[in-house]
This record gives structure tokens, sequence and C-alpha cells, in this order.
């Protein structure tokens, strides 16, 4: 399929997207937002389009797997304070205390016990908690994307190990 019988083809299919994306979310900014995300998708994943395959089928899934991995990512952080008038205060604590020197301590022990691994635990480690993905650190460090999920399995671990003191009862 050229890219334009591809390009075609989609924009053919982007009433029905926008019936079925109103269908998942219920409401139509985020079906639009979820049909412009499927849209990117399918020109970005073009290539991975097997010729004679169903078309519609392909560019469907697409959009059910878009909007199944962003309600789950919602779930995840818990964003149940859209459209509050009180986020800040629904979203602070209770009682309102500030991280007490204890709790400073143990974030600096934790820091110095990750700083004191070896350099090939420490940076992949590092790098997942600044939000890296595993097949971004596999790539940016030249390594298999299995020894890249192994040293921070194992990081975690000796981290476990060490800090045991901080663990929660």
């Amino acid at each position: 399929m050229t890219q334009v019988q591809f390009n075609s083809a989609l924009l053919g299919l982007s009433d029905k997207l926008h019936y079925y994306a109103l269908s998942l979310t219920s409401d139509s900014e985020r079906a639009n937002d979820l049909l412009q995300e499927t849209f990117l998708k399918a020109l970005t994943y073009r290539d991975k389009f097997a010729q004679n395959t169903n078309f519609k089928a392909w560019i469907y899934t697409i959009m059910k797997n878009t909007f199944i991995n962003d309600y789950r990512r919602n779930v995840k952080t818990k964003n149940t304070f859209e459209g509050s008038t009180n986020d800040y205060y629904v979203a602070s604590t209770k009682d309102g205390v500030h991280p007490g020197p204890d709790s400073v301590f143990s974030s600096q022990e934790i820091n110095k016990s990750i700083q004191a691994l070896e350099d090939e635990y420490r940076i992949p480690f590092t790098m997942f908690l600044e939000g890296y993905k595993y097949k971004e650190i596999a790539d940016e460090l030249n390594l298999p994307l299995g020894t890249v999920k192994s040293r921070i399995f194992f990081t975690r671990k000796k981290l476990e190990k060490t800090l045991i003191e901080y663990a929660p009862n």
C-alpha cells in the first residue's frame, strides 16, 4: 500500500473512528484526542501494517489499545481530581504536616546507598527512577533489554537488603 493509498484509507475511516472513539470515551473532547492520537500512531507505525490484511481492523485495534493504555495510566495516577475547584485542598494532607527530620535523613541514606552502587547497576537504575523506559535505557547504554531489566531487578534487591531498616513494617 502506497503512502497516498494509506492516507486515503485512513481518512476514509475518520467518521467511523470518531463514533467509535465517542463510544469508548463518552466525551467529545477526549474522543477527538483519541482520534488524533490514533491517526498519529497509525502514521508513525505505517511500516508495521502487513499487506493483504484488514486495514480497518488494524486501525480499530490501535484505537482500542490506545484507549486502554490511557485508561490504565489514568487509574495508576488516580486522576480523580479533575474538575474540582478545590484541587489544592483535596490533594494536600489533612493535617498539613511537612516531612520531619527523620524522613529527610532516611531519603539521604537511600540516596547514599544508590550512589554507592557500581556504575553498571547505578546508571540504569537512576535512569529508570528518572522515568526512562527499559527500551530507552537499553538503547542509550547499548545493552540488551534483558540485561537492563535484570540489572534494575538486582539493584532493587540489593537496596532492599541494604535499606531493610527503612522498609515499612
